[in-house]
């Protein structure tokens, strides 16, 4: 008699992932705290624009440079390791970001959350990969996108009025707390796959690699064309939205549109939940049709012509600059069809390096253009002051913007030359391409 697979139930898998997704959310609200605190943190830091740009990339170096050794980790040990101990190291680094008194050890503890949260998309995709169907990869995968989005609504005005009421050290204090008892909880409860639970996997059993094989892997996965090419796009599609959102897009909004702290950080909340409308929208769209290179693409030309609105007609009636940013923010939610189809772009032992790469782009782009951006801002400065903080006039912003919109265009030109995988697992016959 054949044997009957028994797969794990669905509220197991959900559980486990949720654990793993709040770990994702959490960090995600680290992530883009600078833009609400961005006139506390020049204050308090003494910060011009370039800093407290490089000041906001810290994470994102770090972050960026962890991508690849997560996704080795992962293809050798599981994603449970990584999130306990991710976790941890993120709640280390914002309870020292709380109580930081110099641009030297803040820099330090964002340094230390990037670090720790680096491991947090890789190894949320490889769990959902292992607990879930195929068939639904692609759909879970912008779930867990939307919920880590959530995060970062959650430091939009909420953070605004906590931080008022009790102050921005005191909130991320309790954050740092929140990130160590995810940790624990994660420890007690996550398996890394379903047979480690006694019910049958979705995925072929992986040997694990020696030293020697994982170098050799990472080498091998750059020989697959997609490889670069799904390096480099997310860095305007999504590297561009994660620019704005996280630091650059309230200063935009208050000084150069000329609305309150509050509302501002209303819009750009606005635009965290349209983009993680636009990762469960496009996810569901690619597994459906089948394809990969429609839906990210589709995203990248609506986010081509939403800053492209932003840089040719910066002073746009307010309801079509709105819709812009909106449209912007779900075409830029076309990225998480990337993780799939990296992963579809190279032989199923190399996968999680391919998804620690084509991750590694997402935040390359963002670790180069925050700075960039700040140094742009300096170069207009006028001169002008407000509470210790600089203020910018539209010239500048409008060069700022230019930068963004130029790389969305080449990723753009990176999604059109990419190969097409119609949601397939690499065929092991096929040669590198």
């Amino acid at each position: 008699m054949p044997h009957m697979l028994r797969h794990p139930p669905v509220r197991l898998a959900l559980l486990l992932w949720g654990i793993a997704a709040a770990a994702y959310m959490v960090g995600f609200f680290l992530r883009v705290t600078p833009g609400v605190l961005n006139v506390d943190l020049m204050r308090d830091f003494h910060l011009n624009a370039a800093q407290l740009g490089n000041l906001a990339s810290f994470y994102f170096y770090f972050y960026a440079a962890s991508q690849i050794p997560t996704g080795i980790a992962n293809d050798r040990f599981g994603p449970k390791i990584l999130i306990v101990v991710g976790q941890a190291v993120t709640g280390v680094g914002a309870l020292l970001f709380a109580v930081a008194g110099s641009f030297e050890s803040a820099a330090v503890a964002r340094a230390l959350i990037g670090l720790g949260h680096g491991v947090a998309w890789v190894s949320l995709l490889e769990l959902s990969a292992a607990w879930f169907a195929p068939r639904v990869f692609g759909t879970m995968s912008g779930l867990s996108l939307a919920l880590g989005t959530l995060g970062a609504v959650l430091a939009q005005a909420p953070l605004l009025i906590l931080s008022h009421s009790f102050g921005w050290r005191w909130v991320l204090g309790a954050v740092g707390v929140l990130c160590l008892g995810l940790s624990l909880l994660a420890l007690l409860r996550i398996r890394n796959r379903p047979e480690d639970m006694g019910f049958d996997g979705y995925l072929p059993a992986r040997k694990a690699q020696t030293l020697g094989e994982v170098g050799r892997g990472l080498g091998e996965v750059w020989r697959y064309r997609n490889t670069a090419l799904l390096f480099i796009a997310p860095g305007g599609v999504c590297g561009a939205f994660l620019t704005f959102t996280t630091l650059w897009g309230m200063p935009f909004l208050v000084q150069q549109r000329q609305m309150s702290a509050g509302r501002a950080s209303w819009v750009v909340a606005s635009m965290l939940v349209a983009f993680s409308v636009g990762g469960v929208l496009w996810g569901r769209v690619s597994d459906r049709l089948r394809r990969r290179k429609l839906p990210y693409l589709l995203g990248g030309v609506m986010m081509l012509a939403g800053f492209g609105l932003l840089v040719a007609w910066p002073q746009a009636p307010w309801s079509l600059l709105l819709l812009a940013l909106l449209l912007s923010s779900v075409g830029s939610g076309g990225m998480v069809v990337g993780f799939a189809w990296a992963k579809e772009s190279v032989p199923q032992r190399l996968a999680g390096t391919a998804s620690g790469v084509h991750n590694t782009g997402v935040m390359v782009g963002a670790l180069v253009q925050l700075p960039l951006l700040g140094w742009v801002l300096d170069r207009f400065w006028t001169g002008q002051q407000a509470g210790g903080a600089r203020l910018y006039d539209g010239t500048a912003f409008q060069a700022a913007n230019g930068v963004l919109l130029a790389w969305i265009a080449l990723s753009v030109l990176c999604v059109l030359l990419a190969r097409e995988t119609h949601a397939r697992p690499y065929a092991a016959a096929a040669a590198p391409s």
